[in-house]
């Protein structure tokens, strides 16, 4: 399958996502805010679409055959839903995919247990609840529209620029310690990977966890990336002493352990990072070979 897929927001998971499917002969639009920002998306090879979150252009829609939405929901619920629907409603004819990205911070916390798609949901944040609003808007779109729209849950994201390494580099980095607390994470790659294999196959599956094998403590993380670059990790500070802003502080509020086996049954996805070792392994790797080192 290959077509034109257009990008309701633009990031990092997006761009990961056009890199494969460029190889696959995919083209893209997507939305921007700013110049910016549409110089990035032609640097990529796509198309701008201004869109500032009010009405949505329709012509953005010609010869699209799949949507991807990572736009965060507000207060008044999903900005892509509530602009962009009507129109993606109007070539429903055309559109074989529509991707919806979440977080697995709807489940809110399970004190460690892991976590399935079919686990209750108890968000803990104003934030998971507007997720869970904005899920609901866009399955209940897809039932009624004739629509596959499928929700992704995801996890913490890293990847090369976005990892240990470079809040170690910037003097972020804390190792911050929890009884019990553990994090979901995954490579960008493999998000990519996972999102590619739903698009090929629409008829799998309409919610999915995304996760990695190996839900880990933070300050593991942190002290494995020390280790590849030969630098002395942080202190250990106890969760109660450390210094964090409200939104940091309330991320160890949620503790569970998220299952990514519907993935790889439904969709068979092959990790190629299946924990946070291997894939900070190559992102450093390919620091190095660019020249990289602890500053």
């Amino acid at each position: 399958m290959s077509g034109k897929i257009l990008f309701l927001g633009y990031g990092y998971t997006a761009a990961a996502l056009i890199r494969r499917l460029n190889a696959e002969g995919w083209t893209f639009a997507a939305t921007a805010r700013s110049e910016e920002k549409a110089q990035k998306i032609r640097a990529d090879g796509g198309e701008p679409v201004m869109w500032s979150g009010a009405s949505f252009p329709a012509t953005a829609l010609e010869g699209v055959s799949a949507v991807l939405i990572s736009t965060p929901p507000g207060e008044t619920g999903c900005p892509a839903f509530a602009t962009a629907s009507d129109a993606i409603a109007g070539r429903a004819q055309d559109i074989k995919w529509i991707g919806y990205l979440s977080t697995n911070g709807v489940y809110g916390d399970h004190q460690g247990r892991l976590v399935d798609e079919d686990a209750r949901l108890h968000p803990t944040t104003p934030r998971a609840r507007q997720r869970i609003q904005a899920e609901s808007e866009w399955a209940i779109f897809g039932v009624e529209r004739f629509l596959p729209v499928i929700i992704f849950r995801l996890p913490g994201i890293y990847g090369p620029g976005r990892s240990a390494f470079d809040a170690i580099r910037a003097g972020r980095a804390q190792r911050i310690f929890k009884e019990g607390q553990v994090f979901n994470r995954m490579h960008v790659d493999d998000i990519a990977v996972t999102l590619a294999a739903s698009l090929a196959d629409p008829a799998a599956g309409d919610l999915f966890n995304l996760a990695d094998d190996e839900p880990a403590p933070p300050q593991d993380v942190i002290e494995f990336a020390c280790g590849l670059m030969g630098v002395e990790p942080p202190p250990l500070i106890p969760f109660e002493e450390a210094e964090m802003s409200e939104m940091a502080r309330s991320f160890y509020a949620d503790n569970k352990r998220v299952s990514n086996e519907r993935i790889k049954k439904a969709l068979g996805v092959r990790l190629l990072y299946p924990t946070y070792r291997e894939g900070l392994r190559t992102i450093w790797e390919g620091e190095k070979a660019q020249g990289a080192s602890f500053v």
